[in-house]
């Protein structure tokens, strides 16, 4: 199924984001025999587990999933973006260091600039959800006879969006093309990102594209083109050293 604006699902996996490694010094050492190493020296990720929502208001919630489904609908090749947990991988990441943008320069001044220039706003992504949904529910609500973006037919969720994309679309003071682009790349990110972290349930989208996941070594079927990996994806929660221990 295509999605808005011509965009197919396995085209979102072209503008998945790379992990961002940001050192801020390095320092020489020699090592000889074995190198050092302490379980969990790397910090593994804790695994998302099924609950309430971290962030997000109820509101705020359905309102995502919406958003999301719309995004990415499902279809014969996989279950949409709701089902997936799109909107459980943002609202975990909008309630930890990503949402509060910890590790980010965030004073002043603020000035729109180049996209390698990184983002240039005072709000933390947090916050710019919450003004962006608080206005998205004030726009719909005037404009379909009180009813929130959830609760509105699906052609006007999809015309709606396409506004939001095009620049076509005001939310008030928060810029609607600027919210759509963070929320199409938040939502790509878990459609695609391990299952660790809420989204990407049941590995749905590594088994459409036959991505292998957090296999430990797939070398004899990189140069294997166009043809299918033989073997189910695994992810990192079915290597129980590689993730935090919680307790409880």
């Amino acid at each position: 199924m295509t999605s808005l604006s011509g965009v197919t699902r396995r085209s979102l996996l072209a503008s998945t984001a790379a992990l961002l490694i940001a050192p801020s010094a390095s320092y020489g050492e020699t090592v000889q025999g074995a190198l050092p190493w302490q379980p969990d020296a790397a910090r593994p990720p804790v695994q998302v587990r099924p609950g309430p929502w971290a962030y997000f208001t109820p509101e705020e919630g359905g309102a995502i999933e919406a958003l999301v489904d719309r995004l990415i609908p499902g279809d014969d090749l996989s279950p949409g973006g709701k089902d997936t947990g799109c909107a459980v991988f943002i609202d975990r990441q909008l309630s930890s260091a990503y949402g509060q943008a910890r590790g980010l320069y965030m004073r002043p001044p603020f000035q729109e600039g180049s996209p390698e220039q990184g983002p240039q706003s005072p709000q933390t992504p947090a916050q710019r959800y919450r003004l962006a949904l608080a206005e998205l529910d004030k726009h719909c609500k005037a404009a379909f006879a009180g009813k929130p973006f959830r609760d509105i037919p699906d052609d006007q969720k999809d015309k709606l969006i396409s506004g939001m994309e095009k620049g076509g679309v005001q939310l008030g003071s928060v810029s609607a093309r600027a919210f759509f682009e963070l929320l199409l790349q938040n939502t790509t990110e878990g459609f695609f990102a391990d299952p660790v972290y809420g989204g990407n349930r049941d590995m749905a989208a590594w088994k459409m594209v036959g991505f292998p996941g957090a296999r430990y070594d797939y070398r004899d079927w990189v140069e294997r083109h166009n043809e299918r990996y033989p073997l189910p994806p695994v992810g990192i929660s079915g290597r129980p050293g590689w993730i935090a221990q919680t307790k409880g």
